[in-house]
């Protein structure tokens, strides 16, 4: 490849990017706005409802011990405050009958995927705002939050999502 097809090149990919950066531009600040306002998106086929902290935690908050093991720490548990999933999915009279997933997104981009079956079950994930009793700090603050998705069954701790913003039922 010569030099000039380089270029062209790499100012057709800055062209696109420029293009999908615009094109996506208010979904990231909806999105920004949910995070600064500790609120979550929730989204099943059309419609869209949030829901913020005062709301989430009146539905049954919940003390519990999970494992946090990450590839550069040692297995630990942790005492985490939060909701089981299933109880703002209820709330906000989601209808998970028929439906095969739930789809989890953090402000970071992270998205992780739940079969239906792992969301019902009332002892598996949770929607947490605490951990050893403090709110859980922004991203920029250092921490996790304001919200992190746990699976309490999953034992590596490797479909926790940090940061969650959005979820959408499928």
């Amino acid at each position: 490849m010569t030099n000039k097809t380089i270029g062209i090149v790499i100012f057709i990919l800055v062209i696109i990017t420029g293009i999908f950066a615009f094109m996506n531009r208010n979904l990231v600040k909806d999105k920004s706005e949910a995070l600064h306002n500790a609120e979550i998106i929730i989204k099943q086929g059309e419609n869209e409802t949030k829901i913020g902290f005062d709301d989430i935690k009146e539905l049954g908050e919940v003390e519990f011990y999970a494992t946090l093991d990450t590839s550069t720490t040692d297995p630990k548990d942790y005492k985490y405050t939060g909701v089981p999933l299933i109880n703002i999915l209820k709330k906000l009279e989601i209808d998970t009958e028929n439906k095969k997933q739930l789809i989890v997104r953090g402000i970071d981009g992270y998205t992780v995927a739940f079969s239906i079956d792992e969301v019902v079950d009332e002892d598996n994930i949770y929607l947490v705002y605490k951990m050893e009793g403090k709110l859980l700090k922004s991203k920029e603050e250092g921490g996790s939050g304001p919200y992190q998705l746990i699976v309490r069954k999953d034992q590596f701790s490797q479909r926790w999502c940090k940061f969650v913003v959005e979820m959408e039922v499928r």
